[in-house]
């Protein structure tokens, strides 16, 4: 933790102050700006294995084989840094392989009697990630430094334990690190040329530390703890970007937030326009018409989030409902957002991301998740993900068919420098085309009003259509392709996107196209008396392997197992869930804006990936401070109304469970919302919200509730 807070604070200072040395000469190197590189080196592990134990009568240890071996290790790195006088400090991330561990198997004698086991396992993921700071100290052309922080990676195969003499056999699936895992070390760098620095580093890795369980229908299960450490030495190789080399807006501190599941729009720079690139904003056209083409750039963002409820009324509880007696929970969200040029429209984005704490009552008991900018896996400890990595090209048109762009005076449109988007000139005219891990709102469904937990509203079902049920991990991303074709006033998307492999499941499906949600949007722009607005009509299909709710109701009614279970080991067909919805947005005068988003799916099927909403009507207003002299702040109120449909209400009204609900019994009534919040511009980049939010019924249940929701967020951001 104290690593994290570190490198954190590091940023933040970076953040805050940037003020040049006067009449200093300038380094023969610098150390400033965006590395990029490769390593290779080698591992030798330090612990591994692991103890497995078992329940009931006959509980022994067993020491699992360890065949862990030194191996090669290679991956590459990026990072920025920043200098002070002779102190060199900054962030950087990495992707490795390392050969180490190999599949457990062998055969054990029982320490507590004659009896034995037989181990056997799948091969594990070779492979860690981390995401550390770095301190060091300049020697001329040589950098000495420290470096540590969080570091993640690789699983563990699946396993198989066959108990001797009574062949009862056990089964662990592919299991992925449970806690905190860390990375820290030392090396050395050494300027090569101008651009060019070599390394050499050591690492101490702690990779994986596991707890899996090992399971038999017919008997008592047996636990797992796995364990693994390395010690890695690697050389490295590193080519340099100038800080000179990057746009004009960076050296003023333009942040802003580029296409982002739930935390795409920031005011700083613009309002995001419904896709993944966001508009200039009035006040700096003519500044970014000037400026440079950024080849990288480099953000950073934090958010704190604190929410919690007084004692409410409820009769009853069940496994997914909100606890009545009240509760409080603070969950935080680290993103770092690495963009690189790579040839003419082309660029690559890279978004390591440092989750801790818990989202309110870990995201369950609402239909509406009440915090959407916390991650919804909650953990004490730290953990890191990568959660986005994708190509962006674009493709140019020719001129705009209307003549010269009002805006620019030419045929070009400026895009400024923010997350995951790159500054410079752009075709007015134009094909974008998205590959790799990133979100379906990232490019869908956006609203320059309502689309970012961070800044704005905190309600998931305010800030994206509630009844848009697309493709994703527990996280908020999948694997997909989108394009987007952009005209004068109007653009089309279309994209496919990888569901989860089983419904509300964490991990996405392997298979290329074997489970798959299709979206496509078609974006109006117009003027309402002289003030833009726009209007985006969404449709999307889940073509996959997941369950109709009156089957699994009518099996469970058959064979007396209630409540039924959608989401259980039950045999699953395939099918196509449709749904769609309008998202409107409307500038009512320079400091005001209406934004209203209807939605609706097909209510026969379970709920996938997003939430347990059928129907969802949101809309509300935001006003800027301008209009009470704080020109940062802004303030904005709303309204959700969320329903279910009738094969939904019968399945929980017999007590089943939904992505994030399940009361055991259920009167419906349809989920309510009201929310507002407050921003305060504390200083540059760093923003106090007050939420509130007034829940009615939750979880769609008539017999529980109001809640009232108090939150408070912090966002500090680079």
């Amino acid at each position: 933790m104290r690593l994290i807070f570190l490198a954190t604070a590091a940023l933040a200072s970076a953040a805050a102050v940037r003020a040049p040395r006067a009449a200093e000469p300038a380094p023969a190197f610098s150390w400033e700006g965006m590395h990029i590189g490769v390593n290779a080196g080698a591992g030798f592990p330090v612990s591994s294995g692991g103890r497995l134990d078992g329940f009931g009568a006959d509980a022994f240890g067993l020491a699992a084989p360890a065949h862990d071996r030194a191996g090669a290790s290679f991956g590459a790195q990026v990072g920025y840094d920043w200098r002070t006088g002779d102190i060199v400090y900054g962030v950087e991330t990495d992707l490795n392989f390392l050969g180490l561990r190999r599949a457990a198997t062998g055969l054990f004698a029982s320490p507590a009697g004659p009896s034995g086991h037989a181990l056997a396992a799948d091969e594990n993921g070779n492979y860690f990630m981390s995401l550390r700071g770095r301190l060091g100290y300049a020697l001329g052309p040589w950098l000495v430094y420290g470096t540590g922080g969080v570091a993640t990676g690789g699983w563990r195969g699946a396993s198989t334990l066959l108990r001797l003499p009574s062949f009862a056999l056990y089964h662990a699936p592919v299991s992925q690190s449970s806690r905190m895992k860390f990375a820290i070390g030392a090396g050395v760098e050494r300027a090569l040329s101008e651009r060019w620095s070599a390394r050499l580093e050591y690492l101490y890795l702690n990779q994986q530390l596991q707890t899996r369980l090992f399971e038999n229908e017919a008997a008592p299960p047996f636990t797992a703890r796995q364990r693994s450490e390395a010690h890695v030495l690697r050389f490295g190789l590193n080519c340099r970007f100038s800080p000179r080399e990057q746009m004009s807006t960076t050296e003023r501190g333009a942040g802003g937030a580029g296409a982002q599941a739930r935390r795409s729009d920031n005011p700083d720079e613009a309002r995001t326009q419904g896709g993944g690139e966001s508009e200039p904003a009035e006040a700096k056209k003519e500044e970014a018409t000037a400026t440079a083409p950024e080849n990288f750039n480099f953000h950073w963002q934090t958010t704190a989030v604190l929410q919690g409820y007084p004692k409410f009324p409820a009769p009853y509880s069940g496994f997914f409902s909100l606890p009545p007696n009240g509760r409080a929970d603070v969950g935080t969200t680290t993103d770092l957002f690495f963009g690189m040029r790579l040839w003419e429209g082309a660029a690559a984005y890279f978004n390591p991301e440092i989750n801790a704490g818990h989202a309110l009552a870990d995201s369950v008991g609402l239909a509406a998740y009440a915090d959407g900018a916390v991650a919804k896996v909650g953990s004490s400890a730290p953990y890191l993900r990568f959660q986005r990595w994708f190509l962006r090209q674009i493709i140019g048109l020719g001129g705009s068919a209307s003549g010269q762009d009002p805006e620019t005076g030419g045929y070009d449109e400026t895009l400024q420098t923010a997350q995951n988007q790159l500054a410079g000139k752009v075709p007015k005219d134009r094909l974008t085309f998205t590959i790799g891990k990133f979100a379906v709102p990232d490019i869908f469904d956006g609203n320059k009003y309502a689309h970012d937990s961070t800044t704005g509203f905190l309600n998931s079902a305010v800030n994206s259509m509630g009844a848009f049920d697309y493709g994703s991990d527990w996280w908020g991303y999948t694997y997909g392709a989108a394009l987007e074709w952009k005209q004068d006033r109007w653009t089309a998307r279309a994209g496919l996107f990888q569901l989860s492999q089983y419904p509300s499941w964490p991990v996405i499906e392997p298979r290329i196209g074997y489970q798959f949600t299709a979206v496509a949007e078609l974006e109006r722009r117009y003027e309402l008396f002289g003030r833009p607005g726009a209007i985006r009509l969404l449709g999307y299909g889940d073509n996959g392997y997941f369950n109709r709710l009156d089957e699994v109701v009518n099996a469970a009614l058959a064979s007396g197992d209630l409540p039924p279970d959608a989401y259980g080991p039950r045999p699953r067909k395939r099918h196509f869930k449709l749904g769609g919805g309008v998202n409107l947005e409307q500038e009512i005068s320079k400091d005001i804006g209406f934004f209203l988003r209807a939605s609706i799916a097909d209510g026969r099927y379970q709920s996938i990936d997003f939430a347990d909403i059928d129907r969802s009507l949101a809309f509300g207003f935001t006003a800027e401070g301008g209009l009470w002299g704080r020109e940062q702040d802004e303030i904005g109120a709303a309204m959700v109304f969320s329903g279910l449909s009738s094969p939904h209400i019968r399945y929980f009204a017999l007590g089943g469970i939904g992505v994030s609900i399940g009361d055991g019994a259920m009167t419906y009534a349809g989920e309510k919302v009201v929310e507002g919040y407050y921003r305060y511009r504390l200083r540059d980049g760093v923003d106090l919200s007050l939420d509130y939010q007034l829940v009615g019924n939750p979880a769609h249940n008539v017999a529980r509730g109001p809640v009232n929701i108090f939150g408070v967020r912090l966002r500090a951001m680079f």
